[in-house]
């Protein structure tokens, strides 16, 4: 057998506390994120709102990181990685007092800003932490260190609606009959008012674990890492130049926005798409979890692979495949059947952030946080394809209407995996 250096273990055991530092922050985004899915539910329920005005939720949140990311580059440059994380959460419990507190005082465009304020605080915390897990080993393993985070990520993400629904969501099979039922219009907002208050003393709980966490992470020993040393622009033969140089960083900030896009609306609108098909509401408060289960399967699958039997490109272009027959499949079906192919787009999107995130800001250099934070900005996907997605549905079948919306994105992202991120390399 051979063996394991000195150096290489040292190096190993050196990666081994910003792994599971960055990994509980991974943890955190995945809890954080997925909530949106059940959260739409709820405030469709507890403010009795339209499809459209429920998708409000992902607009607020995602919208948040297209207006903060390049500030948040800004603000890394002054504080250094580790302290812009702890800020990041910091944000973000502010965030979850303010949703909270305007939740329970039946304030929706209140609550719509706390949600913006906790994807700022994201926004800050994800500007940092995906390009420092990409760059703390060598780039072209990086998807198989952000796989990892994406298991925490989303093993967060399958708990999140569990927990948001046995909390907030238990038994509301049939709030909306109650509601109907109600004797007078007063009493149908008492129950309104009592239901909306059940998320006020989760999200004050949520608060003071971000501020916690925040303290903890400013007090490790998470070590700082430049990113002009270890991702230098010699790594794509790239010597000099703006940030406008890097066609393949571009290319990869429209792939990033619309795999986001097709990630949301596999796991966020999921639960909507259910009760188009006229599924039970004691269903599909559950759904989203289903296809954090399947990106779960997907990132471990993608750890087995990568880059051992295959590329993290290859990889990717072989999703986007898979993306689109699943897709196909929800429109071919009906029932369980469809819901079941949306929720398998769970194991097509899981190594697509792995693997886009690290091809798109390798070889940037001293433009590496500015490069995360135009791929952070396309977040902003999350906001802007559900919203085409049920404007849409307004005037043509719901499941025709996902089929059209999701396929054009896929097709972008296997011709990134395939070729655009390789545009620009060896510019001498």
């Amino acid at each position: 057998m051979p063996s394991i250096s000195p150096a290489a273990d040292e190096s190993r055991t050196s990666s081994l506390l910003p792994m599971i530092i960055i990994g509980v922050l991974f943890f955190i985004f995945g809890f954080v994120t997925w909530l949106n899915g059940p959260l739409t539910i709820f405030v469709k329920l507890a403010f009795n709102l339209d499809d459209v005005s429920a998708f409000l939720i992902p607009v607020a949140f995602y919208l948040s990181y297209f207006v903060l990311a390049l500030p948040s580059a800004m603000v890394l440059k002054r504080t250094g990685m580790k302290k812009g994380m702890a800020l990041g959460l910091f944000v973000m419990a502010i965030g979850a007092v303010l949703f909270g507190q305007f939740i329970n005082m039946r304030n929706y465009h209140g609550a719509l800003v706390g949600l913006f304020v906790i994807g700022a605080g994201l926004s800050l915390l994800q500007t940092a932490s995906n390009p420092y897990i990409s760059i703390l080993g060598p780039i072209d393993s990086a998807a198989q260190r952000v796989a990892f985070m994406g298991i925490c990520n989303k093993l967060a993400g399958a708990l999140a609606p569990l927990v948001f629904g046995a909390l907030v969501l238990n038994g509301i099979g049939d709030f909306e009959q109650k509601i109907k039922a109600a004797a007078t219009p007063a009493a149908a907002h008492a129950m309104l008012d009592s239901f909306a208050s059940r998320v006020y003393w989760p999200y004050m709980a949520m608060a003071a674990l971000l501020v916690v966490l925040a303290i903890w992470v400013i007090r490790s020993a998470l070590p700082e890492i430049k990113p002009a040393g270890a991702n230098s622009e010699d790594e794509i033969g790239h010597h000099g130049g703006s940030i406008f140089s890097f066609p393949h960083l571009w290319l990869g900030v429209l792939c990033l926005f619309l795999y986001v896009g097709v990630e949301v609306m596999a796991g966020d609108a999921i639960g909507i798409y259910g009760q188009a098909l006229g599924l039970p509401l004691d269903a599909t408060k559950h759904f989203t979890t289903y296809t954090m289960v399947a990106m779960l399967v997907g990132y471990i699958t993608g750890l087995l692979l990568i880059p051992r039997f295959i590329s993290q490109q290859r990889y990717l272009a072989v999703s986007a495949v898979m993306g689109i027959v699943f897709a196909l499949g929800a429109y071919a079906t009906a029932g369980y059947a469809s819901v079941s192919f949306v929720a398998a787009l769970g194991f097509a999107n899981a190594m697509m952030w792995p693997a886009i995130f690290p091809l798109a800001i390798k070889g940037l250099g001293r433009h590496t946080e500015a490069g995360s934070a135009l791929l952070i900005m396309g977040i902003v996907g999350g906001a802007l394809i559900p919203q085409v997605f049920v404007h849409l549905k307004e005037h043509i079948n719901f499941q025709l209407a996902f089929l059209v919306v999701m396929v054009p994105c896929y097709l972008y992202i296997l011709f990134y995996g395939m070729r655009g991120h390789a545009v620009g390399e060896h510019i001498s």
